[in-house]
């Protein structure tokens, strides 16, 4: 799918997300958590929990599991691969990543990988 044809959101500004964190918002209605991983990578994926169906990935710990970046579910500790939003304990429960751009300092997100 052409990035011109997608429906970009923006989310707020590069500098509102701390480095090694994320933030949540609503994308066409949809929960969407939003990663800062250092200071330059971004990523998104779905902000609810499979399993508890809580809307808290986005307040889970960022690091890496191996060479896959994660953030560990606040609740049940399961990890999510930021870059295709696979949980690596449980693939049954993964959730799905989307675009994410940086366009004049500003985070714009699309829904869908």
């Amino acid at each position: 799918m052409s990035t011109e044809t997608l429906n970009w959101t923006a989310i707020c500004g590069v500098d509102e997300i701390l480095p090694d964190t994320g933030v949540c918002a609503r994308v066409d209605g949809r929960h969407v958590a939003v990663f800062r991983v250092g200071t330059e990578a971004f990523h998104a994926i779905d902000n609810i929990d499979p399993k508890s169906g809580a809307s808290v990935l986005s307040r889970g710990l960022v690091g890496n599991l191996g060479e896959q970046i994660v953030v560990a579910s606040p609740l049940y500790k399961n990890h999510f691969d930021l870059k295709t939003g696979a949980c690596l304990e449980f693939p049954e429960h993964s959730v799905q990543a989307h675009r994410v751009r940086i366009e004049a300092g500003r985070v714009l997100v699309a829904l869908g990988a």
